[in-house]
């Protein structure tokens, strides 16, 4: 299941037990919208083993200024607190779940 990052929640997923997917994007955001039902699938593909979650880049401006967020949609991944890779656009889910096994 998919999980909302806000300002106040996102340290504790970021340094949480299990690695961090972060999905940034906005409700107007067309291929953000497009990958969406994707992100959904994986979510449940890896519940239990990584955390993924959606960050609206609007409602979450200082996160998105933290990360140098500038294209959305842009997918962070998280390791040990740190980012450990990114991918920027809508990607296929191959790509993205290709990157979620690199965390595992």
């Amino acid at each position: 299941m998919e999980v909302t990052v806000t300002s106040e929640n996102f340290e504790s997923l970021k340094n949480g037990a299990q690695p961090l997917v972060v999905d940034f994007w906005a409700t107007w955001c067309g291929p953000c919208r497009m990958i969406a039902p994707v992100i959904a699938e994986l979510a449940e593909a890896y519940d239990g083993k990584v955390t993924v979650a959606k960050c609206d880049v609007e409602e979450c401006e200082d996160l998105a200024a933290e990360f140098g967020i500038r294209n959305i949609p842009t997918i962070l991944f998280f390791k040990g607190g740190q980012v450990f890779d990114k991918l920027i656009g809508a990607q296929p889910k191959a790509k993205i779940e290709e990157k979620i096994q690199a965390l595992l």
